[in-house]
Parts: C-alpha cells; structure tokens; sequence
C-alpha cells in the first residue's frame, strides 16, 4: 500500500511540474517571439553600444566574484565581452537568435575570446553544465512580463552556486505605465529573491546611469546566502 501511495505521489508530483513546465514555456515562446523581430527589425534601443559605466566601475574596483560568470538576456554581448578575463569565464545567454548572431560578431576579435562564450537558450529551461558564482542581470528583469518574475528568482537560485553573488541594475523605478521595460522597485526584486535565501548587500543609486536612465536606476547587490 505504501508503495503504491508512492507510486501515486510522484506521478502527481510529476504531471504539476509537466505542467508548469508546459505554462512557463508558453510564455517563454511568446516572449522569444516578441524580442527575435526586435533585433531583425534593428528595433534595440535599450542597447548601449558599449559596456555599461557602472560595471566598468565595479570591474576597476576588483570586488566581483572570479569564477564562472552568467549574463542573463546579454543582447549584442558588450558586458559579456567587459567582465570576461582568464579569471572569469563568462556565459553570454539571450533567447533571441540574432541577437545571439550579433553579439558574436562584435565580439569575434576580441583578446579575451576564449574567456566567454554566447549561448542561444531560454533562461527559464536552459540547463547548463555548471552553476555560476556571479549572475549580472541588466535590462533582463524589467523585459519580462511582471507574471514571469517569480519565476526569474526560482532560476537566479537554481544558477547561482550558495554565496555566489547577482548584480541587478534596477531600472526603470519611475512611474510609467505598460513595457517593456515594465516599472520596477526594490520590493519587486525582494518578494521574489527573500524567499530563496537571497540577502541585499548593498542598494544605491546608479549615479553612472546614461541618459534618460540616471535618477530611474538602482544597483542591487545580492548574496544567496543558502
């Protein structure tokens, strides 16, 4: 009898996470659909043209984590391209064919080619072969639909190894309605990060912010602290 009620348990188990498998990757399809005719349309105003000021800053200061490195919705890959050093590997992941096809173009010469690499995936499947010790997360939060964003932290759980650190530039934070990018607070990020054991170790505001983002941009700085 105990057998079978195990039996029973884990078929149940089994047909919920089938099912919420099959739900989140309804909306990952709408989602990749959406941001693949944005990079054949050239449509990519959020792209900077080069890394981000504020990262530059971080790197200079030598107070990221080494190791391996993820960079969640990367786009054209100039992040990617700036943290990567042979003390860290780093992982360029976008849904976005194109984009993906675009980040390694820019990146083909670059010196530390062999300290990054550009992966076409859904973050929300994707299963790599190794967690991380650091996740970067810019622009990626605020391009996901709002109903999508608990999922966001079951997954920077399920990458990031225990003490590793996410870096999470929180933009927008001022009131604007639709998206993407979608409004964000710092509340977002802690109802879906607190509950995974993830800890804020410091939040300021980005003074490096560019253009009309200064003043509308927070840094996070996170520890998953088990």
């Amino acid at each position: 009898m105990e057998d079978r009620r195990g039996e029973e348990n884990h078929s149940n188990n089994s047909t919920i996470f089938s099912s919420k498998l099959e739900k989140m990757q309804g909306l990952s399809d709408e989602y990749s659909g959406r941001w693949e005719i944005c990079w054949e349309q050239g449509d990519t105003g959020w792209d900077l043209g080069q890394p981000t000021p504020i990262l530059l800053q971080l790197l200079e200061k030598e107070t990221l984590p080494k190791g391996r490195v993820l960079v969640p919705g990367c786009g054209a890959g100039h992040d990617v391209v700036a943290i990567a050093n042979p003390e860290r590997y780093v992982v360029g992941l976008d849904i976005s064919k194109t984009g993906i096809k675009r980040a390694r173009e820019i990146s083909s010469s670059s010196p530390s080619a062999k300290c990054f690499e550009f992966v076409e995936a859904d973050f929300f499947t994707w299963r790599p072969t190794e967690i991380f010790d650091l996740i970067y997360d810019y622009t990626f939060f605020c391009a996901i639909e709002p109903r999508m964003r608990a999922s966001w932290g079951t997954r920077m759980h399920e990458l990031l190894k225990p003490d590793g650190e996410l870096i999470t530039l929180m933009y927008p934070t001022n009131d604007r309605d639709g998206g993407p990018p979608f409004k964000v607070s710092v509340a977002d990020f802690e109802e879906v990060l607190h509950p995974w054991g993830f800890k804020a170790t410091s939040i300021t505001d980005n003074e490096l912010a560019v253009g009309k983002r200064k003043g509308n941009e927070k840094l996070g700085r996170w520890k998953r602290c088990h």
